[in-house]
């Protein structure tokens, strides 16, 4: 089950989750708890299964745009469609529906979005080194009814 879980950001469970949504670094673990914290309308929902955290996924969500800022799935439970899911569900919970999901994402994650159907465009290195990538669904808001 998918709830919100923006007010428990700071717990220890859901900063580990966010761990590894992004750089693994205190300082940019702290930023994203800050992030959540922050008065902005950002979300955080997190996937409770038998009383376990699996997974979160953050995001902005603005008029017909969700933007994906963070989505992790503990490594025990990744490659079970838990991400999948978890992006499916949001999109059925949020009224009105949303238009479009974006994500940006590293070339190790690339994959995963490509192969849920976004569209995938290369942004470059917007680091040295690390190509970063610009991810797109279209939602058919009939097939979510």
């Amino acid at each position: 089950m998918l709830k919100e879980i923006t007010s428990q950001a700071a717990k220890l469970e859901v900063r580990e989750l966010l761990g590894y949504s992004v750089f693994p670094d205190p300082d940019q673990v702290e930023k994203a708890v800050s992030y959540y914290k922050a008065e902005g309308g950002s979300k955080l929902y997190g996937y409770v299964e038998e009383g376990l955290l699996v997974g979160i996924i953050g995001c902005d969500i603005q008029q017909d745009e969700v933007t994906i800022r963070h989505l992790a799935v503990i490594p025990e439970n990744r490659g079970k469609g838990y991400g999948r899911g978890m992006i499916l569900e949001l999109l059925l919970q949020l009224d009105p529906k949303p238009k479009r999901v974006i994500a940006e994402t590293d070339e190790e994650t690339v994959d995963f979005y490509r192969n849920i159907g976004f569209e995938v465009h290369s942004l470059g290195e917007k680091y040295p080194g690390v190509e970063r990538f610009r991810c797109i669904y279209e939602v058919d808001a009939e097939a979510l009814d």
